[in-house]
């Protein structure tokens, strides 16, 4: 475990609490319980729209410089495929930077954005943290800078002027009370998690302290395996994790999708097929998670963002911007995904859409 892990840990252990004090001599079956109640709660129609209903009316002809984190990531590709969408209408170029999963190794990302005469600029899974430099720059420049996983904080941090994520508390939460009540209280849980990424680290830190409150789970091992990284070290992990625990280990718990694609390559696949390994993930809702789901095939669950959705935000939030309008403060509710629920909220698309005309409510007061 690295340092940047144990630290995220420590903080995150005190702040991210599932239970209270009072609630922490309840018995299992309380637990499961509530277990039970919340994971009803995020597998639920997502189908009210619960966002902003005004704003200013949309400006047109700006450039948007794009910084991804990695646009490999289904995630960021679905967020820039979305931004490009929501803008088309008002003419706005929306050109991308693609760190190929570099960007928090380099502060000079943000100045090269600005040396490309962006109006406005969006990081994409790039942690704020590490580009104080460039953001001092933006600020000098009076060019706006919106996040979407930026930071494990929602609205407006760090300079940016709002950060657009799911509660990483909560959509941990969820994929670990997923796991406990599949397994009746009883799963041998390994999490794969990457410390690199602060939003990630969140993830697992929450997933333990959940974790903990179940009595009969058994939490064997949490590997921190980068996912810049992980295309290379899956098969020697999968090995290790098999040789350590044998059967015990019917659970994984990752903090994203990807996970789940390196387990699922065949030589990989091979070597934990006795495990008959449940997944399930805590983001972010790829193509491949929902085929798997579908087809009930070593993942049966995972807490996907609403990529789209949160695209038309990015744009909404940088056109307060523009416009010297305060952030709408909206921060999307979490759901889950699994078999029962799979063909509702985008589905059948293999992605979460919610069925909330999130569009229609946009265009409604951009237009006006």
């Amino acid at each position: 475990m690295t340092a940047t892990l144990s630290k995220c840990l420590t903080v995150l252990f005190v702040v991210f609490s599932f239970i209270s004090g009072a609630a922490a001599q309840e018995n299992p079956m309380q637990f499961l319980s509530r277990a039970n109640a919340k994971v009803a709660r995020a597998a639920s129609l997502k189908n009210r729209w619960e966002g902003p209903v005004d704003g200013p009316k949309l400006q047109k002809k700006k450039k948007i410089i794009f910084i991804a984190s990695d646009m490999s990531d289904a995630g960021v590709s679905g967020v820039f495929a979305g931004v490009r969408e929501a803008s088309a209408a008002a003419g706005w170029e929306t050109l991308p930077i693609d760190c190929r999963g570099r960007c928090n190794q380099g502060s000079a990302i943000v100045s090269q954005a600005l040396d490309m005469k962006a109006d406005g600029i969006i990081l994409a899974g790039v942690d704020v943290g590490s580009q104080a430099k460039g953001m001092a720059a933006a600020a000098k420049a009076k060019v706006p800078v919106v996040g979407w996983h930026a930071s494990v904080k929602n609205g407006a941090t760090d300079g940016l002027f709002t950060n657009i994520t799911t509660n990483p508390k909560e959509v941990a939460q969820v994929a670990a009370l997923y796991a406990v009540v599949e397994s009746n209280n009883k799963a041998g849980i390994v999490i794969f998690t990457d410390s690199t990424n602060p939003y990630l680290a969140a993830k697992s830190a929450a997933i333990v302290e959940t974790i903990k409150q179940c009595e009969g789970c058994k939490l064997l091992s949490i590997e921190d395996v980068p996912l810049i990284d992980a295309y290379t070290k899956m098969k020697t992990v999968a090995e290790n994790l098999v040789k350590r625990h044998g059967s015990k280990w019917t659970h994984a718990i990752a903090v994203n999708d990807f996970y789940f694609d390196l387990l699922e390559v065949p030589a990989t696949a091979a070597i934990i097929a006795n495990n008959k390994l449940v997944g399930i993930a805590a983001g972010d809702g790829s193509t491949t998670a929902y085929k798997r789901i579908r087809a009930n095939s070593l993942q049966t669950g995972t807490v996907p963002e609403p990529l789209s959705m949160h695209a038309w935000q990015l744009v909404d939030e940088l056109n307060r911007a523009f416009s010297n309008a305060e952030p709408s403060g909206y921060i999307t509710a979490v759901h889950l995904v699994t078999g029962q629920n799979i063909a509702y909220d985008g589905g059948q698309k293999n992605m979460f859409e919610p069925g909330n005309d999130f569009r229609t409510h946009y265009q409604k007061f951009w237009s006006k």
